[in-house]
């Protein structure tokens, strides 16, 4: 009689955060890739990132009298080399990440290119060395070493995540969440199954939007 009322909250699926954090360490663990939490959760941050294909082809950096972007890994490495300190990290951050998250998702198309997967992990890995070298924070700073030391084992990682989770580039995990809680849509509850994400059914979604 005198127990006091258990409020519980419902939850309608696990968070993009979550969803991510789970892919990593599966992926760590299935490929026997020990890091340091620091390191999982770039990863995560990484595979958020490129949710919108529209972040992994971006290309605009801000350069200096006028002059035209670079396009090619090579000219992206020199022109951050010289660029000023902020853009420079700004750059050669960008290029290592790209480089990673491309050598993982898209390795095998890679082989079948004359640029192959060897000419992007010695761009990344130099991306990121040269960034841990003038990275002032040491939590940084040991990631980045990491990913240049390492590159081709999380290159595996994220090929093992691409393979077996059904996550692509053009493909907007958020949006389906955005649209199961708005419509109830079948299909949008569907394919976040298929991409691993357990959702409640919609009579409970309802009730956790009253509670």
């Amino acid at each position: 009689m005198g127990d006091k009322p258990v409020h519980q909250t419902v939850e309608l699926f696990v968070t993009p955060e979550g969803f991510f954090q789970e892919l990593v360490q599966k992926g760590l663990n299935q490929r026997k890739v020990k890091a340091i939490p620091l390191v999982e959760n770039y990863l995560v941050n990484l595979l958020q990132q490129y949710l919108d294909a529209k972040n992994l082809f971006e290309t605009q950096y801000a350069t200096e009298g006028g002059q035209k972007n670079p396009t090619t890994l090579a000219e992206m490495y020199l022109t951050a080399q010289n660029a000023e300190p902020t853009i420079k990290a700004e750059m050669l951050r960008k290029l290592g990440d790209r480089t990673l998250y491309i050598s993982g998702f898209f390795g095998d198309s890679l082989r079948r290119k004359v640029v192959d997967i060897d000419y992007y992990a010695d761009i990344g890995g130099a991306a990121y060395r040269t960034l841990a070298h003038c990275t002032r924070e040491d939590t940084l700073a040991k990631v980045y070493s990491t990913f240049s030391k390492r590159f081709l084992e999380f290159v595996e990682v994220l090929a093992y995540i691409s393979e077996h989770s059904f996550v692509k580039s053009d493909e907007s995990i958020l949006r389906l969440y955005e649209r199961y809680l708005r419509t109830g849509s079948a299909l949008a509850r569907e394919k976040l199954e298929e991409m691993g994400v357990v959702t409640l059914p919609q009579d409970q979604v309802k009730l956790g939007k009253q509670g």
